[in-house]
């Protein structure tokens, strides 16, 4: 099955290398390229993409706003891509957001090739780029620095007491496999547990029950 990609960045030489890179592989195949978040949005929904490459930093309409606008009930297309975030950490502070948004996760742009075809392929399998820790230092870098969200007390009483548990650990950058250990569950009643917990909190991947469970202070962020 072929992975279709858009990708979106301001600056001409790095969006060339990354689509040659990705059109290289023979399960992926780039299907168009943008210069800013409105032509994102705009190519995005013509060209029906598995994944948009979003650059976070562009003119006209940055990379935040392009995601809101894929991922929200307006977008014209019915395929919705997953969005897969390109941002530097030290200086990109809209990177929460975007996760909160509905973004599958985020990748460096400084690194490895490897891992930019890996991370193409894990957001297009359906899952959350969750794995590198430093996917975990960012959300807890701006969780530290946000106030907690009220709306999460409510939904939290709709879990159960196990729910409660499996959302603790995925908090934690928890698999399924290390989750079924710490509960002695099986992994398949782990699976059971995280379809369940992400219907009740509305996420579309584990990445926003990550966001969820910081904002509901089931996590705390390391000091």
């Amino acid at each position: 099955m072929t992975i279709s990609v858009l990708v979106a960045d301001d600056q001409a030489m790095v969006r060339a290398g990354f689509a040659a890179l990705l059109d290289a592989q023979e399960d992926i195949r780039v299907v168009g390229q943008a210069a800013d978040g409105a032509q994102a949005v705009a190519l995005a929904a013509r060209t029906d993409p598995d994944v948009v490459l979003m650059d976070v930093r562009m003119p006209e309409l940055d990379g935040i706003a392009a995601t809101r606008r894929i991922l929200g009930p307006s977008y014209p297309a019915a395929h919705v891509p997953r969005i897969l975030m390109l941002t530097t950490f030290d200086i990109d502070d809209y990177v929460y957001d975007a996760l909160e948004a509905g973004a599958s996760g985020f990748l460096l742009k400084d690194a490895l090739p490897e891992d930019l075809v890996h991370a193409v392929r894990v957001v297009a399998a359906g899952d959350a780029l969750l794995a590198p820790s430093v996917t975990r230092r960012m959300i807890e870098h701006f969780a530290a620095r946000r106030p907690r969200a009220g709306r999460t007390a409510g939904v939290l009483h709709e879990l159960t007491e196990r729910e409660r548990e499996v959302l603790t650990l995925i908090g934690r950058g928890r698999s399924n496999g290390e989750i079924a250990a710490d509960l002695f569950i099986s992994e398949q009643t782990v699976k059971t547990h995280v379809g369940k917990v992400l219907a009740k909190l509305g996420a579309r991947d584990r990445v926003q029950a990550v966001i969820f469970a910081y904002d509901a202070g089931l996590v705390e962020p390391a000091s």
